[in-house]
């Protein structure tokens, strides 16, 4: 399937470019977030990110450095256990007819209409490896790849745990793709250009969000809410006492098994290693301080305003 594409060369980008040029779009690690499959992003943070609300950040740990470093020996690996040819891409694709469509392909199997995509995996998600099975949120990664470059098939090739090499075919599914390019037609033009925030959701993004847009409140301005809110409120009871029960049992199990590792620094059964060890952290002694140095303890008191949240009957 032939394409005219355009391509922003990415060879000589740095890091943070790269990420700034990703705001430019969706990208195919963005399509997860979108359909509500990624366990670790929310739509909401997504938009803040892509309206330039916050700067792209990418998170940076272990897992993320490794996996960007593991890339190129997945990659030869692929060529080892196939016989295939992969060559890197060096570009960031443009959809033809649709601009904010994006495509950072890993890597084009050379003599294929075929991309590559490199992945490393903790040994704990090898279960989602299992089979045929493939993560949904990199499933839809690899058709919006296909959508975008109007190639025919995909390839996933993942290490997991370091020490066990999987790899999966992925056919075109044009269904899939038609689906995938409305939702990143709806996010893109409705909420991105639009300035609409998708629905709020729990993550601390949306909380940050909320606190710096109405910072104040209007002293004794009072709203009647919509009748439907009754419901989210008697939910919103129901949760706030079950998290008591959750909390209370909880820390009933907790405390057991302390008692029953008394002092041991750690404890093992099954698959589980339980840690109880020594932890110190050093930290300004108010009291003391305002007791001995009443002037110090003055000069450095910071005075902090916040709406508080709060849901009580009315008399």
């Amino acid at each position: 399937m032939a394409m005219n594409l355009n391509a922003v060369p990415t060879h000589d980008m740095t890091r943070a470019e790269w990420l700034e040029e990703r705001t430019k779009g969706i990208g195919g690690s963005d399509v997860g977030i979108i359909l509500g499959l990624n366990k670790y992003r929310t739509p909401f943070e997504l938009w803040l990110e892509k309206t330039g609300q916050v700067e792209p950040v990418e998170i940076d740990n272990e897992a993320i450095y490794w996996g960007n470093e593991m890339e190129n020996v997945v990659a030869k690996e692929f060529e080892k256990r196939t016989g295939k040819k992969v060559r890197r891409s060096n570009f960031m694709f443009t959809h033809p007819e649709i601009p904010y469509a994006k495509a950072n392909v890993d890597r084009f199997v050379v003599g294929e209409s075929s991309v590559l995509e490199c992945k490393t995996a903790s040994a704990y998600l090898a279960k989602d490896w299992a089979e045929d099975e493939v993560p949904d949120t990199y499933l839809v990664q690899v058709q919006h790849y296909l959508g975008v470059t109007g190639k025919e098939k995909g390839y996933i090739a993942v290490l997991i745990g370091g020490n066990r090499f999987v790899w999966k075919e992925i056919e075109r599914d044009d269904e899939l793709i038609d689906m995938i390019f409305k939702a990143v037609k709806h996010f893109w033009e409705f909420h991105v250009q639009q300035g609409n925030p998708p629905e709020l959701d729990g993550s601390s993004a949306a909380e940050k969000f909320l606190k710096e847009k109405y910072d104040r409140a209007e002293k004794e301005k009072q709203i009647i809410l919509p009748a439907e809110y009754k419901d989210l409120i008697d939910q919103y009871r129901q949760l706030k006492a079950d998290e008591k029960l959750v909390t209370t049992a909880k820390k009933e199990i907790e405390n057991k098994i302390k008692d029953t590792l008394k002092d041991a620094e750690t404890g093992t059964v099954g698959d589980y290693i339980v840690s109880w060890k020594n932890q110190s952290r050093t930290s300004v002694d108010s009291k003391a301080l305002k007791a001995k140095f009443p002037d110090i303890h003055k000069e450095v008191l910071k005075q902090s305003s916040f709406r508080k949240f709060d849901v009580k009957e009315a008399n």
